[in-house]
C-alpha cells in the first residue's frame, strides 16, 4: 500500500514537471514570435554601401608581394583571388591587400580570405579585408559548448541553453529596444530580469530558491547601475564621454536614441553574470542548509548565507575589477610608456569610466549578498519552502 502511494506521488510529480516544461516551451514560442515581429525595423542608413559587399574568397596566386628582406611588409600585395560567394562567384579577380594590423592580410596561396567587393556598372574593385575566421570562431564556440555539456552533464546543457538565450535577448531585444528609442537603462533591466529568470529556471526549476535568486540578482544589477549613475553625476561623467560619440550623436539625431544612458546601461549587462553567480550560489546554499537543518531560524539562516557570501565576495569582486582592467590594458601601457602625471591619469575620461564600471559592478555583487541571504532565509522559514 505504501509502495503504491509512493508510486502515485512520483507520477503526480512527474506529471507536474512535464506540465511546467510544456508551459515554459509555450511561453518561449510566444516570446520568439514577439522577437521576430519586434525586429521588423527600418534601419536608417548612416553611410552609403550601394554596390559594396563582403564576399568569401580563396587566394590562388600572389602576383606581387610586399615582403621586405628584413621580414617586414611595406605597402600592398596584389593577389589573384577566386570569389566564392555573391554575384561574381566562381570568377578569378585581382585584389589588393593592404599592410595593416586592422585590415588586410599577409596573403599566401590557398588562404581563405574575406574580400570587399565594390561594383559600379562594369567596374569591380576588390580589396582583401581579412583572413576568413568564420570557422575558427564557430569551431571554438562549439568546442566551448561541448566541453560545458560534457563536464556539466544536464546542468551543463541547461547552462549552454541559458547562455544562448541571453545572447538572443541582447541581440534581438536589448539592441533593438535602444535603437527604437527606449530607455537603455530600462532595456538593460528588462533583459537582465528575463535572462536571469530563464537561466535560473533552467538550472533550478520553479522553486523558492529560483525566485529568491532572480529577485536578488535583479536588485544587485539595479544597484550597480544606480551607483554608476550617481558616481557619474558626481564626477561629471556621462554617456557622451565615450568613444564613437560622433557616430552615436548622429543616431541620436536620426532615431532619438538616448546616448547619455548607454554607458550605465552597458554596465548593467557587464555586471549581470557575476551578480547572477553570487545570487544563485547564496540562494541555493541557504535552502540547502534549511533542508538539512529545518530547525534553524531566519536569523541563523541569514548568518549562514552571509558567511558563504563573504567567501564568494572576494573572488567575484576581483573578477569584475580584473575584467575591466584587462579590457584597458592597452591604455594602461600607453599611460606608463608616456609617463603621464597622476593628475592627468586620475582625471582622464577613460580612466574614470573604467574605475566607475569596476567599482559599481563590484558594489552590485556585494549588495546582492545580504539581499539574497535575507530573502532566502525569510522564504525558507516563514513560507516553509525547502527548495
Amino acid at each position: 500500500m505504501e509502495f503504491g502511494q509512493q508510486g502515485k506521488t512520483t507520477w503526480i510529480t512527474q506529471e507536474k514537471r512535464w506540465l511546467q516544461w510544456i508551459v515554459f516551451a509555450a511561453v518561449m514560442a510566444v516570446f520568439a514570435l514577439f522577437l521576430i515581429r519586434f525586429n521588423q525595423i527600418d534601419i536608417a542608413s548612416l553611410i552609403s554601401t550601394q554596390g559594396r559587399t563582403f564576399e568569401r574568397g580563396r587566394v590562388i596566386q600572389v602576383l606581387s608581394d610586399n615582403l621586405q628582406e628584413d621580414g617586414s611588409r611595406t605597402g600592398q600585395q596584389n593577389v589573384l583571388v577566386e570569389i566564392r560567394s555573391g554575384s561574381l562567384k566562381g570568377k578569378m579577380v585581382e585584389a589588393t591587400s593592404n599592410n595593416g594590423y586592422l585590415f588586410g592580410a599577409a596573403c599566401e596561396p590557398g588562404m581563405n580570405v574575406i574580400v570587399i567587393q565594390s561594383v559600379s556598372g562594369d567596374i569591380a574593385i576588390h580589396t582583401v579585408y581579412s583572413v576568413d575566421r568564420e570557422w575558427a570562431v564557430l569551431g571554438f564556440v562549439l568546442l566551448f559548448l561541448a566541453v560545458v555539456c560534457l563536464i556539466g552533464g544536464r546542468k551543463g546543457f541547461y547552462s549552454c541553453a541559458g547562455l544562448i538565450f541571453t545572447f538572443v535577448c541582447i541581440v534581438w531585444l536589448y539592441i533593438p529596444m535602444i535603437y527604437k528609442g527606449y530607455s537603455p537603462f530600462f532595456a538593460a533591466v528588462l533583459v537582465a530580469s528575463i535572462t536571469t529568470f530563464v537561466t535560473m529556471y533552467l538550472l533550478g526549476g520553479w522553486s523558492g530558491k529560483t525566485l529568491c535568486a532572480v529577485a536578488g540578482t535583479v536588485s544587485g544589477v539595479i544597484i550597480a547601475g544606480v551607483s554608476a549613475y550617481v558616481f557619474g553625476a558626481v564626477s561629471h561623467i556621462s554617456g557622451y564621454n565615450v568613444s564613437n560619440i560622433e557616430s552615436l550623436t548622429v543616431l541620436e539625431n536620426i532615431r532619438g536614441i538616448r546616448v547619455g544612458e548607454l554607458l550605465f546601461s552597458g554596465l548593467l549587462i557587464s555586471a549581470l553574470g557575476a551578480v547572477m553567480d553570487v545570487g544563485m550560489s547564496i540562494s541555493s546554499t541557504v535552502f540547502e542548509i534549511h533542508t538539512n537543518n529545518p530547525e534553524l531560524n531566519t536569523k541563523e539562516l541569514f548568518r549562514s548565507g552571509m558567511n558563504v557570501g563573504r567567501d564568494a565576495m572576494g573572488t567575484m569582486v576581483n573578477t569584475l575589477i580584473l575584467a575591466f582592467v584587462g579590457s584597458g590594458v592597452s591604455t594602461l601601457l600607453l599611460n606608463y610608456a608616456y609617463e603621464l602625471p597622476y593628475l592627468q591619469i586620475i582625471n582622464s575620461n577613460n580612466m574614470v569610466i573604467e574605475i566607475m564600471q569596476g567599482i559599481s559592478g563590484s558594489l552590485g555583487v556585494v549588495m546582492t549578498i545580504p539581499i539574497v541571504s535575507l530573502m532566502a532565509a525569510v522564504t525558507a522559514v516563514r513560507w516553509k519552502i525547502n527548495r
